[in-house]
Parts: structure tokens; sequence; C-alpha cells
């Protein structure tokens, strides 16, 4: 009993410890791909490349070019730190020394370490270098880099996300960045206030396009996302106006229309900063009307004025809001692009304008490298 007491124990005490080891190992995995651990597992199985690719020069030079450890240093430059990369580099190095001694002269033959291997080795190691320098200087890994785009693009669409309507309203919305890119200077930001009664929607179109003005978008976002039911309707745009002048940016104008609309009577009112006008479709009539309202750019100077202009939604009316891309390009003027964006909104009435908003940027603006956004607010008759 005593014997067997003593081998449960042992027993029990090498799966504590083997446990043990794999927390250790899963939380410093997981640390290292998250940027936050030591580069030390990387870099040991970096080295161990190192020595196998030198055997399998020195043993088939035919089917391992001694070019081949440009691998790991490729790989070291996505994966390690600068410090790291340059013992990695040292290593790489010797293995071409021990490779051309082995292998003799590169006059000999085919197959042997040649000027053109180590100025490609090298080369390559420098490309390395430099992309390893620039993450630390950013400060984030590349592991995390991706995820951090990923979850930046995620939250824009989050915050771009319409609110639900009542019965009896339509609302949709599409966006499409400049060169297919994934970051926008054009969002939307929409709140349903009053108790749900009151719909406001922000349109906004920063200057720049793509990646460019993507970050300043993310920023005013998230800004006018908080701002908007947080104020008076007619408070929204200069409180915005206040916060873009305080960025100080160099390139920090937007424009921004605002509607606010009234979901029982349709009844409401469009403030613009220096945007494009508002189309609305009269049911009664099937005509278009420009709803322009004045105000300046926002970012331009304190103490700006906006005054809105009125109108109402009654039963098969439709209200577009967009974005200067969808309408503007080298090639035609704006009222030649609203227009055909017109034109073109005529073949969706009998359909109700389901599914519409993307169809229309397809139509209007497919490969205008600027960035086109159209917004859609019908009410049902």
């Amino acid at each position: 009993m005593g014997r067997r007491g003593a081998l449960d124990s042992y027993a029990a005490r090498m799966r504590r410890s083997a446990r043990r080891a794999r927390v250790a190992l899963r939380r410093s995995g997981v640390d290292y791909f998250r940027g936050d651990g030591s580069d030390w597992i990387a870099m040991a199985g970096l080295l161990l490349m190192v020595p196998a690719i030198a055997v399998g020069t020195v043993t088939n030079p035919v089917w391992c070019s001694p070019v081949a450890l440009v691998l790991p240093i490729v790989a070291g430059g996505l994966l390690l730190r600068p410090a790291s990369l340059l013992g990695l580099y040292a290593a790489s190095a010797g293995a071409l020394i021990v490779e051309s001694l082995l292998l003799g002269p590169y006059t000999e033959g085919p197959a042997r370490v040649t000027p053109g291997t180590v100025l490609v080795v090298a080369a390559c190691g420098l490309f390395g270098l430099l992309i390893a320098q620039f993450r630390a200087r950013v400060g984030v890994p590349w592991r995390r880099g991706g995820t951090m785009l990923f979850d930046l693009r995620e939250r824009i669409r989050v915050q771009s996300a319409l609110p639900r309507l009542p019965a009896g309203w339509h609302r949709e919305w599409a966006l499409r960045p400049a060169g297919g890119q994934s970051f926008s200077g054009d969002f939307v930001v929409a709140a349903r206030t009053h108790g749900g009664r009151t719909l406001e929607v922000v349109l906004t179109d920063v200057s720049g396009k793509g990646m460019d003005a993507g970050s300043r978008a993310l920023l005013l976002s998230g800004a006018f996302g908080g701002l908007l039911g947080s104020l008076p309707p007619h408070g929204f745009l200069p409180a915005a106006n206040g916060y873009l002048l305080r960025q100080d940016w160099d390139e920090g104008f937007a424009t921004s229309v605002h509607l606010v609309l009234d979901l029982e009577s349709g009844d409401y009112e469009l403030l613009s900063a220096g945007h494009l006008p508002a189309l609305q479709l009269h049911a009664g009539t099937g005509r278009w009307e420009e709803k322009a309202a004045e105000g300046p750019l926002l970012g331009v100077y304190d103490g700006a004025e906006f005054h809105p202009v009125k109108g109402a939604l009654r039963p098969g009316d439709v209200l577009m809001l967009f974005t200067d891309g969808l309408v503007e390009s080298a090639d035609r003027d704006i009222a030649e692009g609203i227009d055909r964006l017109t034109g073109e909104a005529d073949r969706h009435i009998a359909a109700g304008f389901e599914g519409a908003a993307w169809h229309l940027i397809e139509a209007c603006a497919k490969d205008v490298n600027d960035d086109r956004a159209l917004l859609l607010i019908s009410r049902k008759g």
C-alpha cells in the first residue's frame, strides 16, 4: 500500500508539473501573438532553421540552394524584434561562410555560394530590418496589425449602422471607398431620439479619400456619434465645427448634412455644413426636388451659423442624401451627375427602393476614384 501510494503521489506530481508547463507554454504563446511577450520561441525556431538549411545545402546543393537562407531571414523580419534579428543575421552569415568553404569556389561549378547569392541574402536582410524597425517605432507588432485594422473597420461599420424604423418606413445605406479599400472618408451616424419618435442622421464627407481620410473619419464618427442625440438638433453642427477646429489638422475640413425627421408626421429639417443638397422625390408629381440648406464647411472658422431647410415626406416620397463622389468626377460636373442619379433612381420607384442604394452607386459611379456614399429614406405608400 505504501509503495502504491508513493507511485500515485509521484504520478500526481508529474501530471501537475506537465499541466503547469502546458499552461506556461500556452500563456507564452498567447502573449507572443498578442505582441506582449518575448520572441524567444520564434528566435529559437529560426535559429534551428539556419543550420538545417546549411546542412541541406552542403548535402544536396542542387535541390537546396544557398539562397534558401532568405527564408528564415524573411520570416525573422516579420516575427522578430530588431535586436533579435541581428542575431539571426549573424547566424545566417556564418552559415553562408561555412557553405562557401565546404562547397568550394563558385567558379568550379553550379550550386555554389556566388556573389549574387550573398547580395540576395543581404538585400532580404536589409528589407527585413527596415520592416522590424518600422514595427518597433509604431509599437504594433505584425501579429496584431491586421487584427487592429480589421477591428477598426468593424467599429466604423457598427457606428454606421442605421437604427430600425417603424412600420411604413424604409432606410438603407451604401458606401464604396475609393480604390476598393476598406476605409473611407465618408461615414454616417444615426440615432432615434425623443423616445424614438425622431430619427437623426448625419452624413459626413471628410477631406481626402480612402486610407488617407479613414483615420480622421474614424475619430470623427466616434465624436459625432457621441454628440448626436446629446444636443438639440440645431446645436449639433456648431459643436461638430468646434470639435474640428480644436483638432488643428492641416487638412481638417469636412462637409456634413444633418437630417432631423419626425417619424410620425414625416416633417423634417435639413442642416448643412457645405454639403451637397438632398434630393426628395414627390410621389404625387413624380419630380425630384433639391433641398439645399445653408452653412459653411466644418473646421474652417469659429462661430459658423447653419440655417435649416424644412420639408415633409408624404406616403410614397423618397429622400436621398449622398456625397460628392457619387455625382462629381473629372469628366462631368455636379449638375450632370445629379441628373444621372435621379434618372437611375426613377427605375426603382416601382420596386419601392428596396436594395436600391448599392445599385445606384454601381450605376452612377462604379469606377470613380473617390469615396461614394448614399443614404435612402422612403415612406411607403
